[in-house]
């Protein structure tokens, strides 16, 4: 069905648990292009995507070599700003119950937007950290990309040698376990969950509408494209995030 913001700004506001899923989408309007949609990074080049799959990742130096270039020429990751909906969804945690805000985005938006950390769950990781697939190390992104700003082409772990990467979570890599433990448990005690700017067919993410539903919460669904939840959603929004979002928010 198609959503009524006065509506749904009703059901935030008598909510005692709103958990929210946000992809991509949210992230277009602060420049960072999405990965599956119309335009996206992998529906323009194919190839691109085997930068973000483990297996490629560990067994080709030239694949490592393409993505740390990818890094250091993707300026939009490290000058892009919150966007209205970003901001919006900040808002949201000072008028309503927000009780997780799970992101599937590597930008760390959320964070510079003002909403509360610890109820931020990167369930795909970030992309402003490095870490070692080796050992624990990690850092700031920033040190690798001096690295490499320098000259080293793949720069490899200062504590034992093994592969660094972002951390972030590649195809083929497992979620962190009690990352994804507290989003389903969060979907589970949640009355209204919003799936807001995700094409909803990434799993496991993408079950969290789902564990949701099936405790009987209201879903709600904002996304550009269809989704496979449209027909059960209770209500539906494809218009521009930054548009309906602070919309949205106002009415509570």
């Amino acid at each position: 069905m198609a959503g009524d913001v006065e509506e749904v700004a009703s059901w935030l506001r008598d909510a005692e648990a709103i958990v929210i899923l946000t992809g991509a989408g949210i992230s277009t309007e602060s420049g960072i292009p999405d990965f599956r949609g119309p335009q996206g990074v992998w529906t323009k080049n194919p190839a691109a995507e085997k930068t973000a799959t483990l297996q490629y990742y560990l067994s080709d130096p030239e694949v490592r070599k393409q993505s740390w270039q990818n890094r250091i020429n993707s300026p939009g990751y490290w000058s892009a700003e919150p966007n209205a909906g970003h901001r919006a969804l900040a808002e949201l945690e000072k008028k309503a119950s927000l009780h997780t805000l799970v992101t599937q985005n590597v930008d760390r938006l959320h964070h510079a937007a003002g909403t509360s950390p610890e109820k931020i769950i990167e369930i795909h990781g970030n992309v402003h950290q490095v870490k070692c697939l080796t050992c624990d190390w990690r850092d700031e992104m920033e040190v690798a990309l001096e690295r490499v700003k320098a000259g080293e082409d793949d720069p490899d772990c200062p504590e034992c040698g093994g592969i660094l990467k972002s951390a972030t979570i590649s195809f083929g890599e497992n979620l962190v376990p009690e990352d994804l433990q507290r989003a389903q448990t969060a979907a589970a005690s949640s009355d209204v969950f919003l799936a807001i700017g995700t094409s909803l067919t990434v799993y496991p993410a993408a079950g969290l509408p789902e564990v949701a539903l099936g405790r009987g919460a209201r879903l709600v669904v904002m996304n550009a494209q269809e989704t496979p939840f449209d027909q059960i959603a209770d209500a539906v929004f494809r218009d521009q995030l930054g548009d309906v979002l602070p919309e949205l928010i106002e009415k509570i």
